[in-house]
C-alpha cells in the first residue's frame, strides 16, 4: 500500500468513526454543525486555526463521500455565503474569521455581494459608492443594483470608493456591512421571467464599524478579485445549487426549511443555463428528432455542452490540485454562456411558436418559454461575455490590453454616465 493509499484509509476510517459516534438526525441543525465544524471535518481543507484539518482536495472528497454515506448534513454552502467565507479566510484577519467564519458555516448568516452599480454596469472598478470616515466609523453613501439575496441578508460584501482622488483601481476598499440598519434600504426587483431575485440597495448615511473593513484602505481591488474568481469558477455549474433530502428528522426538517428560504432566489437559474438536459426529451416528444436540420442543430449544440464539461473538469482539477482560481473560470463562464444561448435557440426550433407561450397554455406548462427568458442573464451576471474575453484575451493568451483613457486618471476626473 502506497503512501497515499494509507493516508487516504487512514482519513476514512477517521472521519467514518467520528460520524457513527455523533451523527444524530434529531439534533438540531445549529448544532450539529457546530459540533461538526469543532471536530475539523466540516471544512478539512481549511487551515488548523479556522475549522480545518488541511487535507488537499481528494482528501476532502473522501470526507464528502463518507458524510454522504451516512446521511448526515453537511456545513451551510447554499447562496453567497460560500464567496464570503472564501473572501474572508483569503483575506480577512482574525477578528473577520472569529466573528464571521463559522456563523457562515452554521447557516445562522446570509450574505449578500454589494458590487454592481447602476452607473458602471461591467466597468466594477467605476464602482462610485462612497465611504467616508466620519467620527470613528466608515459611512456609506450610493447605491448598488442586482444585488441577489439582499432581501434576506444579515451581511453584505460591500466595495465602496474610499478615495476619488487617484485612479480607480487604488481608490476602492471592501467593508462587511451590516443589512438591518436604518441607513440601508433594499427594495425587490420584478424579472420578465416573473422571478424576483435581484435588488437594488441605497446607502443614505449607512454605517460600517472601522473593525470591518477588509485588508487595508485602497485594497479593495484585490479583494473583490478573489471574491469574483471563486464566483466564476462555480459558474459553470453554479455551485449554489444544493438539494434537500427527503429523511425523516428534526435535522432534514430544520435543513429543508434553510434551503427553501436560502434557494428562492436561485429556483430559475437552472432555466437561464439553457437546460439541455431537456433538449432531447423534447425533440423526441414533438417529433423534432426526425427533422434533419434539427438534429444537426442538436448534435452541434451537445458537442458544445460537452465541450464546456470538459473545460469545467479542468477548472475542478486545478482546484483539486490546490491551485487558486485564474482565467479558467472566465473560461467557463463564456463556454457556459454560449451554451445557454445555442439552447435557446434549439428550443425554439423544437417548440416553434409555441415556444413564447407562458403557464400551462406553453410547453412544459411554460418552462420552454422560461428558458427563452432567462437565457440573458447568464451573459450579464457575473461579469458579462465582453469582460470575460477580455480576460482571456490578456492572461490566458498573452494579448496586450485594449487602450484605456481612465486607468491613470484620478477617479474624479472620469466621465461618468
Amino acid at each position: 500500500m502506497t503512501k497515499s493509499d494509507a493516508t487516504e484509509a487512514s482519513v476514512r476510517a477517521q472521519v467514518r468513526a467520528w460520524l457513527e459516534a455523533n451523527w444524530d438526525p434529531e439534533l438540531g441543525l445549529v448544532e450539529w454543525r457546530n459540533r461538526l465544524i469543532d471536530s475539523g471535518w466540516g471544512v478539512p481543507g481549511w487551515p488548523n486555526a479556522w475549522f480545518g484539518r488541511e487535507l488537499p482536495a481528494a482528501l476532502e472528497a473522501v470526507v464528502a463521500e463518507e458524510t454522504r454515506r451516512i446521511g448526515a448534513v453537511g456545513v451551510a454552502r447554499s447562496g453567497v455565503r460560500s464567496l464570503a467565507a472564501a473572501t474572508l479566510l483569503a483575506h480577512g484577519d482574525d477578528f473577520h474569521k472569529a466573528k464571521f467564519l463559522r456563523r457562515s458555516l452554521t447557516g445562522e448568516d446570509n450574505w449578500c455581494q454589494l458590487f454592481s452599480e447602476p452607473g458602471s454596469g461591467s466597468d466594477l472598478a467605476g464602482a462610485s459608492t462612497r465611504a467616508e470616515f466620519k467620527d470613528g466609523r466608515w459611512v456609506i453613501n450610493g447605491q448598488k443594483v442586482w444585488t441577489t439575496s439582499a432581501h434576506h441578508a444579515d451581511w453584505g460584501m460591500l466595495l465602496a470608493r474610499t478615495d476619488p482622488n487617484v485612479p480607480k483601481h487604488l481608490g476602492l476598499s471592501y467593508f462587511i456591512l451590516q443589512i438591518d440598519q436604518p441607513g440601508v434600504e433594499v427594495r425587490p426587483l420584478r424579472q420578465m421571467n416573473g422571478h424576483a431575485s435581484f435588488n437594488q440597495v441605497f446607502f443614505t448615511d449607512a454605517e460600517v464599524p472601522p473593525e470591518h473593513l477588509v485588508a487595508k484602505v485602497g485594497d479593495g481591488w484585490a479583494v473583490a478579485t478573489t471574491t469574483l474568481m471563486h464566483e466564476r469558477r462555480g459558474a459553470d455549474g453554479f455551485n449554489v445549487r444544493v438539494q434537500a433530502s427527503d429523511r425523516k428528522g428534526r435535522i432534514y426538517e430544520e435543513e429543508r426549511a434553510e434551503i427553501a428560504t436560502a434557494m428562492e432566489p436561485y429556483k430559475w437559474y437552472p432555466q437561464r443555463a439553457g437546460r439541455v438536459d431537456l433538449i432531447v426529451e423534447r425533440a423526441k416528444a414533438t417529433g423534432a428528432i426526425n427533422d434533419p436540420v434539427a438534429r444537426q442543430e442538436i448534435a452541434k449544440l451537445l458537442v458544445l455542452a460537452k465541450s464546456a464539461e470538459f473545460t469545467s473538469r479542468r477548472a475542478r482539477t486545478a482546484q483539486a490540485a490546490g491551485k487558486p482560481p485564474g482565467p479558467e473560470g472566465s473560461l467557463g463562464k463564456l463556454a457556459a454562456s454560449h451554451v445557454a444561448r445555442a439552447a435557446a435557440h434549439v428550443h425554439t426550433l423544437i417548440s416553434g411558436a409555441d415556444a413564447m407561450l407562458t403557464g400551462e397554455d406553453g410547453p412544459m406548462d411554460g418552462v420552454i418559454a422560461e428558458i427563452l427568458v432567462s437565457v440573458p442573464a447568464v451573459s450579464i451576471a457575473g461579469g458579462t461575455d465582453e469582460i470575460q474575453r477580455n480576460i482571456i484575451a490578456e492572461r490566458v493568451l498573452g494579448m496586450p490590453k485594449e487602450p484605456r483613457t481612465d486607468n491613470d486618471r484620478p477617479f474624479r476626473d472620469v466621465p461618468k454616465n
